[in-house]
């Protein structure tokens, strides 16, 4: 466990948690034990699905600005290579990952909620990347997740002024996927996450890995990679399981052991 990055694991789901307050601001030690936690949540067959959490105030305000504005070009560039690589390990985790949008993601904080696979934020929420207004842009996957999730022109807006995007229009465009009164956050979250808790963790490793990955090549590629995957599965037992199940018992009823 880390000084300002905690991990709980109840039921099959895991909260990765930030507590650097006031803000959650990432510096090179929460991006050390955001990267220790990422591995170990990747690894740990009784974590089935992750939720990021930044608290009841706020998800994560940004990077640490003093500690980056006193770096030179070659600090800078290591710690941009490190926090581009952890955020990409908490991409690859390989269970589903929802981030519980509370007070503000911004900068390096919406950077970290776009590594999830969903997006639960209270009504009262504001996103963004306010980089250009340090006369810099996004370095850690805003230039490039958002536009892969929104599309160029409406991150383009996003990044070009900096502004602060609300809630209802942050649904509106895609960046988070579901809004809810803010104290109900976590519990929409955890919901989220629970509903994997006892799924086919295999087949949902596939699933993500099909989807992301099929994002990064072009169609006839990505057709092969969920092709591959698809086989695949036919070697595990939640296959086996999944598909007796259906023909016997009809659709819904099977149980699944992640194996």
């Amino acid at each position: 466990m880390g000084e300002f990055v905690t991990l709980e694991v109840k039921d099959a789901v895991g909260t990765i948690r930030l507590d650097r307050p006031p803000v959650n601001a990432l510096n090179a030690q929460v991006t050390a034990e955001l990267a220790e936690l990422a591995k170990e949540v990747s690894e740990r067959d009784d974590v089935r699905a992750v939720i990021l959490y930044g608290g009841e105030k706020t998800f994560a305000g940004g990077a640490d600005i003093k500690e980056m504005a006193a770096r030179t070009y070659p600090g800078i560039a290591k710690f941009g290579a490190i926090l581009t690589g952890t955020l990409a390990a908490i991409a690859n985790i390989p269970k589903p990952v929802v981030a519980a949008i509370t007070g503000y993601a911004l900068g390096g904080g919406l950077e970290l909620a776009l590594t999830a696979d969903w997006r639960v934020a209270g009504d009262n929420v504001k996103v963004g990347q306010p980089e250009i207004q340090l006369g810099v842009i996004p370095g850690a996957g805003g230039t490039q997740r958002l536009a892969r999730l929104i599309g160029p022109s409406k991150t383009k807006d996003i990044v070009y002024t900096g502004r602060f995007v609300k809630a209802e229009e942050a649904l509106r465009l895609g960046i988070v996927d579901q809004v809810v009164a803010p104290d109900d956050v976590y519990a929409a979250a955890h919901k989220w996450a629970a509903q994997f808790a006892s799924g086919p963790a295999v087949a949902l490793r596939a699933a993500k890995a099909a989807i992301d990955g099929g994002l990064d090549t072009d169609l006839a590629n990505g057709l092969k990679l969920e092709s591959h995957l698809f086989a695949a599965l036919w070697a595990t037992e939640d296959q086996q399981n999944g598909m007796k199940s259906f023909i016997e018992n009809g659709p819904g009823k099977a149980t699944f052991e992640g194996k």
